[in-house]
């Protein structure tokens, strides 16, 4: 058959089931699609996805790892869904990452001492402040000078890094780490509580934070208009939406999202800040918010399953000794395979 006699048509509603299994199907079909690759390797698929399962999930200690690394990757996805539900592009998440463990570093370290109950509120609270005035800036450039975001958000990543890099090697360096790059460690009433194994407090908080935010977007006027810009900039200004104040209070909430992932992992797994804090949280949170489709709740199951992808590749990696860079594709295939979930959800094949 003809390519010409292929056409999608738009559907006038997806039917509940369909959207409820098609991220499912995109992971199968994902999977489905690097059983090659991994029988390259002369590795049995099922006992590579067997060994997989189990180092992601087949122990406590196991799911503590899968929760520790899905923890920064729920707040970083938050943060790019929020963000790019507006058109927001914010591809900064990484820097506003670093800027909230930054103000962790600041705050909890020493230089305020509460009891537990109000230091850790007060270093969250900075943390969010720092991330989001991180990202003010490139949206006052969009807003002021039509400065595409996408630049400026990306640049600002390296500008954070190497802000971070001179406060490791010199004001804020630890004394007592051998000459090691690395901050001093957050005091104790700065400390996360360990929930189940290395999973801490900043669960709760990334789960609370996109019950918050789903709420927002479903039952406040600030969720209707971000999500009213997003579908249709110039209807939305015809309406009377503020687009400028809009997309700065979008900035502010989005770069507060990953100023606290950034807070997290250092008061709750890490200790102290330093130049390997993140292995990419901010870049990852893009693919968590493109699978979850921007649905705060998706975020949550999206980060777990990417986070079990990682933790289980690298006991994948031990026992059967795989290259662990098998992860990164069974992502990116995961991603490919959504969007064209998304295509289906959305409009429907017909052949003449």
């Amino acid at each position: 058959m003809q390519l010409s006699q292929l056409r999608l048509e738009p559907r006038e509603s997806t039917p509940l089931w369909l959207a409820a299994v098609a991220p499912l199907g995109a992971i199968v079909a994902a999977l489905i699609l690097c059983v090659p690759l991994v029988s390259w390797t002369g590795v049995s698929p099922f006992q590579s996805y067997g060994v997989m399962l189990r180092g992601a999930i087949g122990s406590g200690f196991a799911i503590s790892e899968t929760l520790s690394r899905a923890t920064p990757l729920m707040f970083t996805g938050l943060a790019v869904a929020i963000a790019f539900r507006a058109r927001f592009w914010n591809i900064g998440a990484e820097g506003q990452f670093y800027a909230g463990a930054v103000a962790a570093t600041l705050m909890g370290t020493g230089l305020i001492t509460l009891p537990p109950i109000l230091m850790i509120p007060l270093i969250l609270t900075a943390g969010f402040l720092f991330g989001g005035l991180l990202l003010l800036l490139p949206a006052l450039l969009k807003t002021r000078l039509s400065v595409d975001e996408v630049v400026t958000t990306l640049l600002l990543n390296f500008v954070v890094l190497l802000i971070v890099s001179y406060l490791v090697e010199g004001p804020l360096k630890d004394p007592s780490a051998l000459g090691w790059p690395q901050a001093v460690p957050i005091i104790d009433q700065g400390t996360f509580p360990n929930l189940l194994g290395r999973s801490h407090l900043g669960l709760i908080i990334a789960v609370i934070s996109a019950l918050l935010i789903w709420l927002l977007n479903d039952r406040a006027v600030l969720g209707y208009r971000m999500k009213a810009i997003g579908a249709n900039r110039i209807a939305a200004q015809f309406a009377g939406i503020p687009i400028d104040r809009i997309i700065l209070a979008t900035a502010l909430l989005s770069g507060g999202l990953a100023g606290m992932g950034g807070v997290s992992e250092v008061a709750g797994l890490k200790g102290y800040l330093s130049l390997d804090l993140s292995p990419g949280f901010g870049y990852t949170g893009i693919i968590v918010a493109m699978l979850a489709q921007l649905h705060p709740i998706g975020v949550l199951a999206s980060s777990i399953f990417i986070a079990a992808i990682y933790v289980g590749a690298d006991a994948m990696s031990r026992a059967a000794n795989l290259p662990s860079y098998l992860a990164d594709v069974i992502v990116s295939a995961s991603l490919l395979c959504m969007l064209v979930s998304i295509l289906l959800t959305r409009y429907r094949v017909r052949w003449k």
